[in-house]
């Protein structure tokens, strides 16, 4: 089976194509951007496509990383991948951004539980447990950093993400969030299909509409 990987949940826009029946990657592109994914997504799409020597229709499944993460970036993501599987008339499946994270420290370090947190701001950790076969062990949650510290202490195993200093498993050196485009394309190929794939917001945007400045309706 031929999957379709998408990111645009960070700092990054990546593409991949995947085979599932050989567990081999065809074709990947990762971009740093920060913001600007909308106008990206697509360039990268068919330098993808172009290094693989494929066509769209040989998609046979779409995967995209639904977040947590950037608000506007989840929305270019999910959006596209739908419109694919619209118009391709395949399946798609979201995977959060914690388990990518979970699933990328498992492969470094086998039979070790994994914590995924990623720093929120604003005084707030998003928040997955996973066990050592690395199955989710818990909900992803948005959780005071207090709270989060509280849940981590006293964890033998492997802390990722860039709230890992703030819950008191500091890094050798910094990190930022990424969610290896890969590995999305890897967690997407075994999920079933069922309904189409939702933003996972944890909170509401840190964007709102200023009170009291509305423009009165003629």
């Amino acid at each position: 089976m031929i999957v379709l990987a998408l990111d645009t949940a960070g700092v990054d826009c990546a593409v991949a194509l995947y085979d599932s029946d050989g567990d081999l990657v065809l074709a990947e592109v990762t971009e740093t951007i920060g913001k600007g994914h909308a106008e990206r997504l697509m360039a990268v799409l068919d330098h993808v496509l172009d290094t693989a020597k494929l066509t769209l229709d040989r998609v046979e499944r779409i995967a995209v990383t639904v977040g947590p993460g950037s608000f506007t970036g989840i929305r270019v993501g999910v959006a596209a991948a739908r419109g694919f599987a619209l118009s391709l008339g395949v399946p798609v499946v979201g995977v959060s951004t914690l388990e990518v994270m979970a699933a990328a420290a498992f492969r470094q370090a086998p039979g070790r539980a994994v914590i995924a947190a990623m720093d929120a701001k604003r005084n707030e950790v998003y928040f997955q447990p996973f066990d050592k076969h690395g199955h989710a062990a818990g909900e992803p949650q948005a959780l005071t950093v207090e709270d989060a510290r509280t849940l981590a202490a006293g964890f033998d195993g492997t802390v990722v993400g860039s709230a890992a200093g703030l819950i008191g498993h500091p890094p050798t050196e910094p990190v930022a969030d990424t969610f290896p485009i890969s590995i999305v394309a890897r967690l997407g190929a075994k999920k079933p299909a069922g309904d189409k794939p939702k933003p996972l917001y944890l909170r509401g945007p840190d964007v709102k509409p200023q009170a009291g400045f509305a423009v009165a309706r003629m």
